[in-house]
C-alpha cells in the first residue's frame, strides 16, 4: 500500500534520507490547521513544521490560546473552527476529550469538513470511532495520542522526540498516520480501536494518579520540617522509577512488601492524625501493593495475612461516618 493513496491533494516534498520513514510512505507536504490552541495543538503543529508541513490557520478564544499560538505558530493567523478546515488539509483536533463528540458532529453539519481531508484528534480515550459525523463528509479519520505531558511552551516540541504516540486509524491510513508521528519525532505504538478506554487509563494511572502521591509526599514532608522536599524525593522517586521500569514487580520495597504490619499500622495512624485526606489514598495502595507482591512471591503468607488484617481493620474505621476530615458528613467525600 502507498500512504500517498490516503492523502489530499497537495504538493509531495522529494525524498528525505534524514527521517527513518521510507520516502514513498511520507506524508506529501500539507497545509496543518489546529483547532484548540490549547497546550497540545500548537505544539503538534510546530513539530509538523520543522518537518515541512505548514501551519496555516488555529482556533482559540483564551489569553492564553493566542499566546501560546504566538509562541509556537508565529505569524498563523487564528480564525473560527470552520474556517481553520477551509484552509488546511490536514486538521488536528485538540480540544478536551468531553467536547470532541460536539465538536466533530458541529463541524459535519455545517458542512466544514470536506472530503480527502485528513481529521487527526489527539484524544487518548477515543479512537476513530468518534470522528463518524465527518468519515460520513468524507474525511480521513486518524487518532494521535501523545503520551506525555504538555506546558504550552516551545519545550514539548523538543519532547517529542522519543514520545510515543497511541495510534489508531483505518488500515489504509496506517502508513500515513505513523509516517506523521515519526516526521514529528515520536514512535508510534498501535492502539485498537476498541483498547482505547483501557489503554488511556492506564496512562491515567500511571502519570495523573503519579503527581497527586508525588504531591501528597511532599506535602507530609513539609508537615515534618523538611525545607527542600523534591530535592529529598527526587533520587528516591527517580530510583523507584527507574527500578520499576526496569524490574516490574520486582522493584517493589517497603512494609508494605515485607509484610511489616506494625509499621503500617502506625502510618495509618499518623495519617489518621495529621493528614486523614490521604488515608483512603495510603490504604488502597497498600492493598493493591499487597496483592502484587503476594502474586511474586516477595510476600509471604504469614506476615502477609497479619498486614491484610490491619489494612481491613483501618478500613473499616475509616467507614464511620464522620470519621474523615474536619466537617465530614459521612459520605466519603472527604476521602476523594
Amino acid at each position: 500500500m502507498n500512504a500517498h493513496h490516503a492523502h489530499p491533494p497537495g504538493g509531495a516534498g522529494g525524498p528525505d534520507p534524514s527521517t527513518p520513514a521510507r520516502a514513498e510512505d511520507r506524508p506529501a507536504r500539507l497545509s496543518v490547521g489546529v483547532v484548540g490552541a490549547g497546550r497540545v495543538g500548537p505544539a503538534l503543529a510546530a513539530a509538523l513544521q520543522l518537518a515541512g508541513h505548514r501551519p496555516v490557520a488555529a482556533s482559540g478564544v483564551s489569553d492564553a490560546s493566542r499566546r501560546r499560538a504566538a509562541e509556537l505558530l508565529p505569524g498563523v493567523p487564528l480564525v473560527d473552527p470552520a474556517e481553520v478546515l477551509a484552509r488546511s488539509e490536514l486538521v488536528l483536533l485538540t480540544v478536551p476529550d468531553d467536547a470532541l463528540p460536539g465538536l466533530v458532529s458541529g463541524l459535519a453539519q455545517t458542512g466544514a469538513v470536506r472530503p480527502g481531508q485528513l481529521l487527526a484528534h489527539t484524544s487518548g480515550r477515543f479512537g476513530t470511532s468518534v470522528l463518524e459525523p465527518a468519515l460520513r463528509a468524507g474525511a480521513l479519520p486518524i487518532a494521535l495520542h501523545p503520551v506525555m505531558t504538555f506546558t504550552g511552551t516551545s519545550v514539548d516540541v523538543q519532547r517529542l522526540a522519543g514520545c510515543a504516540f497511541g495510534v489508531t486509524a483505518p488500515e489504509e491510513l496506517r502508513l500515513a498516520a505513523e509516517a506523521l508521528v515519526i516526521e514529528m519525532g515520536g514512535e508510534p505504538e498501535w492502539v485498537a480501536e476498541e483498547s482505547r478506554p483501557l489503554y488511556h487509563a492506564a496512562l491515567a494511572i500511571g502519570a495523573n494518579h503519579l503527581v497527586t502521591l508525588v504531591n501528597q509526599s511532599m506535602d507530609l514532608l513539609r508537615a515534618t520540617g523538611v525545607q527542600a522536599p523534591d530535592r529529598m524525593l527526587g533520587p528516591l522517586l527517580g530510583a523507584a522509577l527507574d527500578n520499576a521500569l526496569r524490574s516490574a514487580d520486582a522493584a517493589l520495597t517497603g512494609p508494605v512488601a515485607r509484610g511489616d504490619a506494625g509499621t503500617v499500622a502506625a502510618h495509618i495512624a499518623e495519617l489518621r492524625r495529621s493528614a486523614p485526606e490521604t488515608v483512603a489514598g495510603y490504604l488502597a495502595m497498600a492493598r493493591a501493593t499487597a496483592d502484587r507482591a503476594l502474586a511474586h512471591g516477595l510476600l509471604k503468607p504469614e506476615p502477609a495475612e497479619a498486614l491484610l488484617d490491619v489494612l481491613a481493620a483501618s478500613g473499616s474505621e475509616g467507614e464511620r461516618p464522620g470519621s474523615e476530615g474536619p466537617g465530614g458528613d459521612g459520605d466519603g467525600e472527604a476521602d476523594a
